[in-house]
């Protein structure tokens, strides 16, 4: 009763103490499932905080006595979530749970699935597990999972659990709502290190989705280009390629590491890249944020091993600095057990929420990936900016940039250079220029794009993203041999913009050690 009596004050906020707008009521909001922990009371307060934001029935909003561990045995999984789950299902009414147990539910209610933070994050293997068997790759050869994923297979009701199911919904490009598939549910979390940072998910989830989502996207390859690792590659160009096409302007790197902790990587909106345990890069300095709403996966066998410790792994740093929404794995996957960057991209940029585009880009469930964020969140829709008060006129950059690259990919290189030129120029935009620039350089126009990056610098003024336009500029000479005036062009940099993120990356594009007194 204590629960119960929380959850409905919070889920009934004080007259004039609710910042946020009443949302509307939607389709997908009617057919969502919060779950949270009995036993922790933070869980039981954002599951009310998700529920109210996202006007989900108070009759969804369930939950469940389980440990507080992030870890749990399948026995506890099997007592303390999947059956008091089916129970509650068919109560309720929410499915047709067929007389025969061996037999798949249909007519399914639920399509969605949000675990609040407290609700356990991966199963752990056990041994001898009544009624499983298993004869595939010896590989797959364990019934370890991530709850999410694990859960997506609740309607099945089988207990033949060891090894991946071959997930129906991959690569799907029908709307979850409409697909034929009653014993499947797409399974999300809203986790992370802290409480704050989960209601910073769910508040930048919402804000981005009403006004668009707009950044830049930065995605880290590692040059591979043979043999079974190329694959990943393979996802993240043709990510890069969807996202320009969508209309953000893209900044990728093909070097075998992260990028560097140094480089100004300002206004991520999305970040896609791979392959190291620990976060690093510019994401592992204290001073880095996302954009509200972002979107940041680093492909990685273990980068959600857990979700609460704030430098550990991969998913709980990129929530932790402000992301708002993640993919991971809990244990080993193999990397095409992983969801496929680029078919999450595209379903994203197509219109589909968080939940449908990371489960279309997942081939295996009852397997190991946690999907961290609101499932509804959509947040590749339109600007609006009408909506920006403080912060209108990037939003009226990006959105120059976006149409301007629309024009590009659909009229031709010529007119969309034209636009962007006279929308730069007319907008006095650094975001314009170096946009522009970064398509320029896409197609090998080096000279034109080194002419566009030039215009931005003077644009940006003394800043990061200044000096980020000179690193360009410095690549793509140094990638045509021009090693003096590569240097000129860094020397006349560091000495401008002494003390900003970036100067030790320009050092070493051009072969300069570190000032004396500095360490690397």
């Amino acid at each position: 009763m204590a629960v119960l009596m929380l959850l409905l004050a919070a889920l009934r906020p004080a007259r004039g103490q609710d910042s946020h707008p009443a949302p509307t009521p939607t389709r997908e909001s009617a057919a969502t499932l919060v779950v949270f922990n009995n036993a922790d009371p933070a869980s039981v307060a954002l599951a009310a905080y998700y529920a109210r934001r996202r006007a989900i029935p108070l009759d969804h909003v369930v939950g469940l006595t389980c440990p507080l561990t992030e870890e749990i045995s399948r026995a506890d999984y099997d007592n303390t979530i999947a059956d008091p789950l089916r129970k509650i299902f068919t109560d309720n009414g929410w499915w047709h749970a067929p007389a025969d147990p061996k037999l798949p539910v249909s007519d399914n209610r639920i399509r969605f699935i949000a675990l609040m933070r407290g609700i356990p994050l991966k199963i752990a293997s056990t041994g001898n597990y009544p009624g499983d068997s298993f004869k595939g790759i010896p590989q797959f050869g364990t019934n370890a999972a991530a709850v999410d994923s694990e859960l997506a297979t609740l309607g099945l009701r089988t207990r033949k659990i060891t090894g991946p199911f071959w997930n129906p919904y991959f690569k799907s490009f029908t709307p979850f709502m409409d697909a034929p598939l009653a014993p499947f549910m797409l399974v999300c979390r809203l986790d992370g290190p802290t409480v704050d940072i989960v209601e910073h998910m769910i508040d930048g989830a919402i804000s981005a989705e009403r006004r668009g989502l707009a950044g830049f996207a930065y995605v880290d390859l590692r040059g591979i280009t043979s043999g079974a690792m190329a694959e990943g590659d393979q996802w993240l160009a043709a990510a890069a390629v969807d996202l320009r096409q969508y209309g953000f302007p893209v900044i990728w790197d093909t070097q075998e590491a992260v990028f560097p902790a140094d480089f100004p990587m300002d206004h991520t909106a999305v970040y896609l890249g791979w392959y190291t345990a620990q976060v690093q890069g510019p994401m592992a300095r204290p001073d880095f944020r996302f954009e509200p709403g972002a979107i940041a996966v680093h492909i990685h066998s273990f980068s959600a091993a857990t979700l609460r410790d704030p430098v550990a792994n991969w998913c709980a740093p990129l929530l932790a600095h402000g992301a708002a929404a993640t993919l991971g794995n809990v244990y080993e996957p193999y990397l095409d057990l992983t969801p496929h960057l680029d078919v999450f991209t595209d379903r994203l940029r197509n219109g589909f929420n968080f939940a449908e585009s990371a489960y279309a880009a997942s081939r295996a469930l009852s397997w190991m990936t946690t999907y961290v964020g609101d499932p509804l969140y959509r947040p590749f829709g339109d600007l609006g900016i009408d909506s920006f008060d403080a912060t209108g006129r990037p939003a009226i950059e990006y959105e120059a940039f976006k149409e301007g690259a629309h024009t590009w990919y659909e009229k031709g290189h010529a007119a969309g250079q034209k636009q962007l030129e006279e929308s730069a120029k007319r907008l006095h935009s650094g975001i314009v220029w170096e946009g522009l620039g970064l398509l320029e350089w896409s197609l090998l126009a080096n000279e034109a794009a080194r002419d566009s990056f030039a215009e931005a610098e003077k644009c940006y003024g003394t800043s990061e993203d200044a000096l980020r336009t000179v690193l360009h500029q410095v690549e793509i000479l140094a990638s045509e041999n021009k090693l003096d005036q590569a240097r000129s062009i860094a020397a006349r940099a560091l000495s401008k913009y002494r003390g900003f993120h970036g100067t030790e990356v320009l050092r070493q594009a051009i072969g300069l050690p570190p000032p004396s007194g500095t360490t690397q």
